[in-house]
């Protein structure tokens, strides 16, 4: 049977330490019922003795019931001036109600003398003193050694000692913390087995940073040394360079090392928690992350997609399924068939026996490309290019001319947007809107405009949205004359698709991507 290996969330305490990174106590509650149902063992919700938001999840948190977590309160040794029982904060962990406290007391002799500003023993009475009254209270008492590797390299006697107090107090776990993200994995990995040679009957757990790009590398060399609990966070997020990437070292545990962390269909759901984490924090989720970013598995340069559409694991190394992630086949410069079949049987064209129609798709590819459409990003746009080109597409919007005039007022600059769109009887259906800018303006026009000339589809246009605008320059030295790439993000609520349009023109480049982006979305629609 597999070893057990507990994972020990602080996405909502560590987490949130990274800069710009705030959510509100109901999201926290949103967060912590979602790695609930990742199957994370222990969730560390913030730390109530600092602030008022944290009390307040704790007593939200009181009305769920958590199915595979348990939920802990995040606090420090108590006040040298003080009892356990008269200090403020150890009271607060009490009040709260969590069945799991973890504490973190000093075991560098820098930070005790320097920061806490007490002597070695003091400390030694503060550990102690903390878990011991914690324990009778009926808590699992956890104790992060904070600095552990660093004061070990120091001294490591003494770091030992601060370990031997936690421990026979009561402590439930010793988790050794790399701070400073400052220890490489051979060395954390060397110092992990000797504290676990020295507390055989005790769990030992890691919780690195990231500061040296190793918190990943280090907690899994510390589980191999031994180590049965891995601290760290959702997507890396925390304070400088972050914690340890749980999102990277759940799958990693349990598909490379074999080790038990969460069941298999817990872990289908990874891919999703990464990216729900990474909304409700209004962080865009990184697409070249490990596992479960969008670029993960995916697939560009000819050789490459025509070698993994073979056999996937000469490109993969886990099936993306496994982690709720998939293949994805980037269409570029550097596609070849391999590409554009996979591409075109995605629509329901099977193209393996027609070389001609082949021929011409991939060298009108390489010509669209030449011109600046950058289809990596633009899978919508890409499917639209190979319906029209196989005649398997009639255009919705179809376009007379348009025209946008941009006012500076005193207190406001106003766009105002024409669109005359050709109807099926050889007339014209006209429409004029204001916006915000130019786009905006040609966009709220054909949202006036298109249901009147398709009424049948008002419905599905209304749930097709913008959700992101860029703009990039592809030849700077022409100044503004340059070649102007747009890409657009749009969505229905269910799901999202990514436009381009390209022109010397911004609003021409513009309008190619909003009318893509609608094109696609009642294509979409209509799959449904």
């Amino acid at each position: 049977m597999p070893r057990k290996i507990e994972i020990y969330d602080t996405t909502l305490r560590d987490g949130m330490q990274r800069e710009g990174m705030s959510v509100s106590v109901d999201e926290k509650v949103q967060i912590a019922l979602r790695l609930d149902r990742l199957g994370v063992h222990y969730i560390e919700g913030g730390f109530p003795g600092s602030n008022p938001k944290d009390v307040e999840f704790y007593q939200k948190m009181a009305g769920h019931r958590l199915r595979t977590a348990r939920l802990a309160a995040f606090g420090m040794t108590h006040r040298k001036d003080l009892t356990p029982a008269k200090d403020p904060m150890v009271k607060e962990l009490l009040r709260v109600n969590t069945p799991v406290v973890t504490i973190v007391g000093k075991s560098w002799k820098l930070h005790t003398t320097k920061v806490l500003r007490v002597s070695l023993n003091e400390n030694l009475v503060l550990i102690s003193a903390t878990v011991g009254y914690l324990a009778k209270k009926g808590r699992e008492v956890i104790f992060d050694a904070e600095h552990f590797f660093d004061g070990f390299r120091d001294d490591p006697d003494y770091a030992l000692r601060t370990l031997n107090e936690a421990a026979r107090h009561g402590a439930s776990k010793l988790v050794l913390c790399d701070t400073n993200g400052a220890t490489l994995p051979g060395e954390a990995a060397e110092i992990t087995r000797h504290v676990c040679e020295i507390f055989p009957d005790v769990p030992i757990g890691i919780h690195a940073h990231n500061d040296s790009d190793c918190a990943v590398a280090v907690s899994l060399m510390a589980v191999e040394a031994g180590a049965v609990q891995v601290q760290g966070t959702i997507n890396g997020y925390g304070e400088r360079c972050g914690n340890a990437n749980l999102v990277s070292v759940i799958p990693a545990l349990k598909l490379k090392l074999g080790l038990d962390c969460v069941s298999d269909a817990r872990l289908t759901g990874l891919t999703e928690a990464s990216h729900f984490v990474a909304e409700v924090a209004n962080i865009s989720p990184e697409p070249h992350q490990a596992y479960v970013g969008e670029n993960a598995f995916a697939h560009k340069g000819g050789l490459h997609v025509s070698a993994a559409l073979k056999d996937a694991r000469t490109f993969e190394h886990v099936d993306p399924a496994l982690v709720g992630n998939q293949q994805r086949i980037v269409v570029s410069e550097l596609a070849g068939r391999a590409t554009v079949l996979k591409k075109a049987a995605e629509i329901g064209v099977n193209l393996s026996g027609d070389k001609e129609t082949l021929n011409r798709l991939l060298k009108r590819l390489k010509e669209k490309e030449h011109q600046g459409y950058h289809y990596e990003v633009a899978d919508a746009s890409f499917e639209l290019f190979l319906r029209r080109e196989l005649g398997l597409h009639q255009d919705v919007i179809e376009l007379d001319n348009f025209r946008v005039i941009v006012q500076k007022r005193k207190r406001a600059v106003i766009s105002e947007a024409k669109i005359v769109l050709r109807d099926e009887g050889g007339g014209h259906v006209i429409a004029f809107a204001e916006g915000n800018g130019p786009v905006n303006a040609l966009d709220m026009a054909l949202r006036e405009l298109l249901p009147r000339r398709y009424p049948k589809l008002a419905r599905e246009l209304a749930l097709i949205q913008l959700v992101n605008y860029k703009v990039r320059i592809l030849n700077e030295h022409q100044g503004t004359g340059a070649v102007t790439r747009v890409l657009l993000d749009s969505s229905d609520g269910k799901s999202q698709w990514g436009t381009i349009g390209v022109s010397e023109n911004i609003i021409a480049a513009s309008w190619e991507a909003l009318t893509d982006s609608l094109e696609y979305g009642l294509i979409k629609r209509r799959r449904r």
